[in-house]
């Protein structure tokens, strides 16, 4: 069942991606314009993490699951009456606010039923609902608005998420006892508190920084991709919509699927075994993206953005998984709310950074240019893995 809400979550937020030609012109926007247009969602869900993951904490994370689908759904149906830059803004804004509130529940949720001997694996099945998503959104969206104009896609995907929040009311439960069920004193207190736990403790700190500029690479591709197709290789509006998530995402699920299989095996073992195996993800991942940038052929671009997609997967698989090795039961909402929201503000300000300086460099060699990030992400990756592991042996 969360792998269909988390469909919708990612279907709902990509969909927008593909039809930026088509709003560029209707509306007359500006890429820097459509750079903040992707950014607002980004920023809103940033700073409603924390909060979002405190009350994951606190309330029923089933109750916070549908009320969130529910309401992004409806804000995703609201997109299609947008007739100008502003308002557009608004509600990509609400709709972060929305989506904000469903991955630190729905991990609180999935780790209340699985331990560390399955987590990675529970996890990474759940998160290839993230590239199916995209695909479903960027694609879909593209072939809708070809034929029926860009916004009948979002009245779609509003519709069908309204009626999965309705099926998820009288089918989706939870264990007996999930942390959070019990009221607490001083919810305030509690929240301030629980962030500064979070952040005092270096390990958490250090996957944070990791995940925030992994998501700035996830989001230039999310972005800017479909335009980058559109104009380098004069693709359709809905080849260039299929072709920039398709290939990526689906090599993703398997990339997740062996991810999540690895890091359980390497995590019976030795200590530091999930970062280790986002490091080799990470790492493995440079070469592709580099090419990708510089391929002068779809075929060679095909191939880069698969070998990208298949090793950012391994990395993906045990994004909460990793984190949930370091943070106890109780704190597990917050710390994913606090992750969540700082990851995204990192990612949130590709949108704008990358279209500025595209003017000057060109898209190419900003997409190429992604690779150092990478590379510097798995030495960090690698430190750490290895550090857990020496901890652990003392």
């Amino acid at each position: 069942m969360l792998w269909f809400v988390c469909l919708f979550n990612y279907a709902d937020r990509q969909a927008i991606f593909s039809v930026f030609p088509l709003l560029r012109k209707e509306l007359a926007l500006t890429p820097i314009q459509l750079g903040i247009v992707g950014s607002s969602f980004m920023w809103m869900y940033a700073l409603a993490g924390p909060l979002a993951g405190w009350m994951s904490d606190r309330v029923s994370p089933r109750k916070v699951i549908v009320g969130a689908l529910a309401f992004w759904s409806v804000v995703t149906a609201g997109t299609a009456l947008c007739h100008s830059y502003g308002i557009l803004v608004f509600f990509r804004t609400l709709g972060g606010l929305g989506e904000a509130f469903y991955f630190p529940a729905a991990m609180a949720l999935i780790g209340a039923y699985h331990g560390a001997a399955t987590r990675s694996r529970a996890m990474a099945l759940h998160q290839s609902s993230v590239y199916a998503g995209t695909i479903a959104g960027g694609a879909m969206s593209a072939f809708i608005a070809e034929r029926h104009g860009w916004r009948s896609s979002f009245t779609i995907f509003g519709a069908l998420g309204v009626v999965l929040a309705v099926v998820l009311l009288f089918c989706l439960r939870q264990p007996p006892r999930v942390a959070g069920d019990e009221p607490r004193e001083n919810p305030l207190l509690h929240f301030a508190h629980g962030v500064r736990e979070v952040l005092r403790n270096g390990r958490i700190v250090l996957m944070i920084a990791v995940f925030m500029g992994a998501n700035f690479v996830a989001v230039v591709f999310l972005t800017w991709l479909p335009t980058f197709l559109l104009e380098k290789f004069h693709m359709s509006l809905s080849n260039a919509g299929f072709s920039s998530t398709a290939y990526l995402q689906a090599a993703s699920v398997l990339g997740v699927l062996l991810g999540g299989w690895l890091a359980d095996r390497f995590a019976a073992k030795r200590a530091g075994g999930r970062q280790l195996t986002q490091a080799i993800g990470l790492l493995c991942g440079v070469p592709f993206l580099f090419l990708t940038g510089w391929s002068i052929t779809v075929l060679g671009l095909i191939v880069s953005m698969t070998g990208f997609g298949f090793f950012k997967g391994i990395y993906d698989a045990n994004i909460w998984a990793s984190l949930y090795d370091v943070v106890p039961v109780e704190k597990r909402g917050v710390a994913a709310g606090v992750m969540n929201s700082l990851g995204w503000l990192g990612g949130g300000f590709a949108p704008v950074l990358i279209a500025a300086a595209a003017q000057r460099f060109g898209l190419s060699a900003c997409i190429s240019a992604t690779s150092v990030i990478y590379l510097c992400l798995a030495v960090v990756m690698m430190g750490l893995a290895a550090k857990l592991a020496k901890r652990a042996s003392r």
